[in-house]
């Protein structure tokens, strides 16, 4: 009886394990849109084009006096992670 009871405990623990990861992973990821927000507010100017590239958005913009920048912003927490 124990075993029957001890392996149905961890059936259930280890299926569920899985299943509220990947919801906490979706839930913590930024948007494109919020990417390009975080990006202007740093280099403020137009947006060019916006690309996830792995677990980081490239967004590249051009301000006012024609200078282009890539703003790699990470996609979990929405840190700038460099901009040129």
């Amino acid at each position: 009886m124990f075993k029957r009871t001890l392996m149905i405990f961890l059936m259930t623990l280890l299926t569920s394990m899985p299943f509220s990861y990947t919801l906490a992973q979706e839930s913590a990821a930024i948007s494109k849109q919020q990417a390009v927000a975080i990006a202007q507010q740093q280099h403020p100017g137009r947006v060019l084009s916006v690309s996830r590239q792995g677990d980081s958005y490239r967004v590249k913009t051009i301000d006012q006096a024609g200078k282009v920048r890539i703003i790699l912003i990470d996609a979990a927490s929405g840190r700038i992670l460099s901009g040129q």
